[in-house]
């Protein structure tokens, strides 16, 4: 096996991690890198280096997300009857009489730094993949797959208010798992 061949496979592992993180369905997954992996390795002179390899395989993968996202339509994997998608996040959060939080929110020092950091990203992630699932495929095909609020909306049959509402409560949570497992610095997670 040739030296690209061999990138080819090495990063299949982490591609399957991503797909996953997407589709949150291990079987669209699989099938969303084995197109990946054999689009690649069909038409090696594709990859012309302007990029390192591992972006232009992402690149190729966002597009075979999209697609699996479109070919399933509204079918959602993986339902956890645990999270109660309905439930506002702000619910849980504790207000003051004038409408203030009642504990202020984590000190995040300068998140522009953190956003240099794998660890950070992979916490992210972490916190991403423990969204109920139709939040978390919103949110991901919105802010990592960045399709438009009008394609999501048409794709999935969603009005955009819901669209809105469904987003705002999945950066909500995105931002207490933060606040939890990063910027809080816990000893264990």
């Amino acid at each position: 096996m040739n030296s690209f061949e061999q990138q080819i496979v090495d990063l299949r592992g982490y591609l399957l991690k991503f797909a996953r993180l997407q589709l949150r369905n291990e079987a669209w997954a699989e099938d969303a890198v084995s197109e990946v992996l054999v689009a690649a390795l069909a038409k090696p002179q594709a990859f012309d280096n302007r990029s390192q390899l591992k972006t232009w395989l992402v690149g190729i993968l966002k597009h075979k997300v999209v697609d699996a996202l479109r070919h399933h339509g509204r079918e959602i994997s993986g339902l956890d009857g645990g999270d109660d998608e309905s439930a506002d996040p702000l619910d849980f959060m504790a207000f003051q009489a004038d409408g203030h939080f009642s504990q202020t929110p984590a000190d995040w020092g300068n998140p522009e730094q953190d956003m240099g950091s794998k660890q950070f990203f992979e916490i992210l992630e972490a916190c991403a993949s423990k969204l109920p699932p139709t939040q978390g495929r919103l949110f991901l095909m919105r802010e990592w797959l960045e399709l438009s609020c009008e394609e999501i909306c048409k794709e999935l049959g969603l009005t955009p208010t819901n669209l809105y509402v469904q987003l705002h409560r999945a950066r909500l949570r995105l931002r207490e798992c933060l606040e939890i497992h990063w910027f809080a610095k816990p000893e264990v997670l």
